[in-house]
């Protein structure tokens, strides 16, 4: 008999509760019903937004028109050092800089440092891949320490969780070959899908039941069309010699879980310095949940303390 994967008592909870309300499947909603939907499950089950000195939405030039960005900061003025980009999750389809507010606000606390996010065009209104090129365009553009910024950008942290998670690796990939004004010093991608998560071990284990669902990665990658031959889309097909110092953080519990360990796998094989955590007994999103399961805190606190231990070695 194959013992039950490990589930933290609060997890178990808040997936018996989501289990207990029920309603359609992501996959079987309306577009705009699963970005509604989105957004309400983040309202809920996220610790709130922190009060911060800076909070101002502002945009950057794109391929194709305005980027959309929110800078977040502890402080209303900074001496030169690193800034933070970060690109959110929802599988290039339902997330928004509103999805993860909470969560960008916790992170520029804890990290004391200027952290911009990126509201990235979405699929499937603009597929593959034009997500990718926004958040390369805005990362250039946070490099060059624009004067709407009023911050001297020494070097650049890249960050993201699930399909933001492959944005920061694929950036680092490319900025990485084309260099931007300064360098990308760490790169932090949360739960990300580097490589195709079908027909991995984790995605058959954990296909219902885990927040994250078998139907609704392949809900996301019918919209998003990623090419499979492509390192954009898939980014464990590119060059990890260069990557930059690197967090991977996966959870245990997650269908893309093995995506995750593929790439720090990759980082390793390719002598790059990497720290990986797997967080055991949670989900995906686990870092959009610290509420609803309290104990999840702790582990964005780890990632935190990792991130500043890699910055220390840079």
């Amino acid at each position: 008999m194959t013992e039950s994967p490990y589930t933290r008592p609060d997890m178990k909870a808040f997936l018996d509760a989501l289990a207990a309300v029920g309603g359609p499947a992501l996959a079987d909603m309306t577009l705009e019903e699963a970005r509604q939907s989105y957004v309400a499950l983040h309202a809920m089950a996220d610790r709130p937004a922190r009060d911060l000195a800076v909070i101002r939405d502002l945009t950057c030039p794109g391929p194709a028109g305005d980027i959309p960005l929110r800078l977040y900061d502890a402080r209303e003025s900074r001496d030169p050092g690193p800034l933070i980009t970060f690109y959110h999750g929802g599988g290039f389809v339902i997330g928004d800089l509103e999805t993860h507010h909470n969560l960008c606000t916790e992170i520029a606390a804890l990290m004391d440092l200027p952290l911009i996010a990126v509201d990235y065009r979405r699929a499937p209104e603009h597929p593959f891949p034009a997500a990718i090129e926004d958040c390369e365009a805005a990362t250039r553009w946070v490099a060059s320490s624009p004067a709407e910024l009023d911050r001297k950008a020494t070097g650049i942290i890249s960050m993201g969780d699930s399909a933001g998670g492959n944005a920061t690796i694929v950036v680092g990939q490319v900025l990485g070959a084309s260099p931007a004004d300064v360098p990308i010093v760490l790169q932090v991608p949360i739960f990300p899908l580097a490589s195709n998560a079908i027909g991995s071990d984790s995605l058959e284990t954990f296909a219902e039941g885990h927040v994250l669902t078998k139907a609704a990665i392949e809900f996301f990658d019918a919209a998003y069309q990623a090419d499979r031959t492509d390192p954009r889309g898939f980014p464990i097909l590119g060059d990890h010699s260069n990557a930059p110092p690197t967090v991977v953080a996966t959870a245990s519990l997650d269908p893309i879980r093995d995506s995750g360990r593929d790439y720090a796998k990759a980082l390793v094989e390719a002598r790059r310095d990497v720290v990986y955590l797997e967080m055991q007994g949670v989900t995906h999103s686990f870092t959009n949940i610290r509420a609803a399961v309290p104990s999840t805190q702790s582990d964005l606190e780890r990632i935190i303390g990792a991130m500043t231990l890699m910055l220390g070695s840079v």
